[in-house]
């Protein structure tokens, strides 16, 4: 701070100097000078072909001062502390933060939707909220078992032709797939579970979740216990000593027999639960419907009516056709303006690399979620909830926060800084030139320590 005082006294210093300077009238010297050699041709003087007019005087001294001299010096012409603004006149000032102005909106412009990229996120999520709300559906209970919309109608049947009942049920009984993490009620547990039941314990136990039982469920298949959050919300976790034959010694081993027991339990009548859906038995809390539920007790009420993991693929499936119309759209558009195709392909959604990308699928996404949410409120049923829907939403809605209040202003301040600092390179070569026009001829003179300058 103390450097840049001394640096704006001396340039305001040097400034006034610079004004003092009295530049004598030059117009009319080559005139002066052509008449001149007319006049001496005229009286018999032979002049030299292209003269030049040389000057005998010796080589003048050019002598670089140390920069303490010069702040010294500046110090005591210049008592008054001087300000960066101090340097610059009104006109200059204004032209400075017009051109400031320009910087930033030319920085905005590169990541502002235009009118195709609107139409492309907005047609995008129309079409996401069109599938859910006419493809997917919402489950229900029959006596053919569970029904929603078409699509997830399709993709329930192709789960079941994967992975037969009979053949499930056959893998579930055999040892390969036994898991300590597996009680049905509270008969082989030390601890009871509130809830625990045939229904229920899938949705207690976090060994049964698609995500979280990779890690859970692992851990308890080698150390022997069962991990649950039951229904009034009390984290559990107990060792099994009944099950003590279900235990394996290798990670690898446990590996396979956690994706061996989920394997088994995906297409039964009460499937796997949704991933992290365990993690809302910690909600105890709210009072929502005709009978004051709480957040956890609506939660366990869609999973026995058939919110299970196989519903969530179908839901999945109005998330994933935004990304990929989304994406699409993008890449087509960013071809037709003449990108390379290598630098066209959506794959990430760094803002500098894919400038538009982010906002565009944070829109497409929010349009999704609004016509979802519309749905839930439509039908005054929370089954008609697209939870992976949702957390796409509040994954592009942190990220789009995250952009617009702390990524974005650093990336605009070190554009515009980009922009002064190539400007300024330019100031320095106009220098440079200008030193070595007018050191031409002369004795450069430097300071006696170079580390002065």
């Amino acid at each position: 701070m103390e450097d840049e005082k001394r640096i704006n006294r001396v340039l305001a210093y040097q400034a006034k100097q610079l004004d003092e300077i009295e530049t004598p009238d030059t117009s009319g010297i080559e005139d002066r000078i052509a008449a001149s050699e007319k006049l001496l041709r005229e009286l018999g003087y032979v002049l030299p072909p292209n003269a030049t007019r040389v000057s005998s005087s010796p080589r003048v001294i050019l002598r670089v001062p140390l920069w303490n001299d010069l702040c010294a010096e500046a110090e005591q012409a210049i008592s008054c502390e001087v300000g960066i603004e101090d340097l610059f006149t009104a006109e200059e000032l204004k032209g400075n933060t017009l051109a400031m102005r320009r910087l930033n909106f030319e920085y905005n412009q590169i990541h502002k939707l235009d009118k195709f990229d609107v139409a492309i996120a907005v047609a995008a999520g129309l079409l996401a909220g069109a599938v859910d709300i006419l493809l997917v559906g919402i489950p229900q209970k029959t006596p053919d078992g569970l029904k929603a919309g078409p699509l997830s109608n399709y993709i329930r049947d192709a789960f079941d032709g994967k992975f037969p009942p009979e053949e499930m049920e056959k893998l579930a009984n055999s040892k390969v797939s036994k898991v300590p993490f597996d009680a049905q009620d509270n008969r082989n547990t030390t601890e009871w579970v509130e809830g625990l039941s045939t229904y229920y314990h899938r949705l207690l136990s976090l060994g049964h979740d698609p995500l979280l039982g990779f890690a859970f469920g692992v851990a308890d298949i080698l150390t022997g216990r069962m991990t649950t959050i039951d229904k009034a919300g009390k984290f559990v976790s107990q060792a099994m000593e009944n099950y003590a034959d279900r235990t394996e010694a290798d990670v690898f081993a446990a590996l396979a027999k956690q994706v061996a027991h989920l394997k088994s339990d995906m297409t039964t009548s009460m499937g796997l639960p949704a991933p992290m859906m365990e993690l809302f038995n910690l909600l105890q809390f709210g009072s929502i419907g005709e009978y004051e539920q709480t957040v956890a007790e609506i939660v366990q009420g869609m999973y026995y009516e058939g919110y299970d993991f196989i519903h969530f693929c179908s839901m999945s499936v109005s998330a994933m056709l935004i990304e990929v119309v989304v994406r699409l759209g993008y890449a087509i558009k960013r071809i037709k303006e003449g990108v390379a195709l290598k630098d066209a392909i959506p794959i990430s959604t760094n803002r500098k690399k894919m400038p538009k990308l982010g906002t565009m699928l944070f829109t497409a996404h929010s349009a999704a979620s609004a016509i979802n949410a519309g749905k839930v409120l439509f039908t005054e049923n929370p089954m008609a909830i697209n939870y992976p829907q949702w957390i796409s939403f509040a994954k592009y809605s942190y990220q789009q926060l995250k952009w617009g209040f702390v990524t974005k202003p650093a990336l605009r301040e070190r554009f515009v800084l980009d922009a002064i600092y190539s400007e300024l390179q330019s100031v320095y070569e106009d220098i440079d030139t200008l030193f070595d026009e007018v050191a031409d001829g002369h004795i450069i003179m430097l300071p006696a320590s170079a580390n002065s300058l």
